[in-house]
């Protein structure tokens, strides 16, 4: 049981930890088109971002706007809207990062 409530602070807070970037051990970041759990329509996801919190929105922005599609940051995971593997590939090659398309 955690305290809540003290009377010399006041109502307590619990610590929030800060995300950890999820990368992979071979450095490279997976583009990889999903459609389980959203009603056939298909999805882009963009896993392994040595990026967290603001950073990881940020980059989200700009692959939305070059793709034109709408899209959500989930978990550390950028999910882009539609089929536009080709453009998110180059765009972050342009921004250095290795890349690999994974999946069907």
């Amino acid at each position: 049981m955690s305290l809540v409530y003290s009377t010399d602070g006041g109502r307590i807070k619990p610590e929030e930890k800060q995300p950890e970037a999820q990368t992979f051990s071979d450095g490279f970041i997976r583009i990889r088109r999903e459609t389980t759990g959203r009603k056939g329509k298909g999805v882009i996801t963009v896993a392994g971002l040595p990026l967290v919190g603001d950073e990881l929105k940020k980059l989200a922005q700009v692959l939305k706007k070059k793709c034109g599609t709408g899209g959500s940051v989930k978990d550390g995971i950028i999910e882009i809207q539609g089929d536009k593997r080709d453009v998110i590939k180059a765009e972050l090659e342009k921004q250095g990062y290795k890349v690999k398309l994974a999946g069907g």
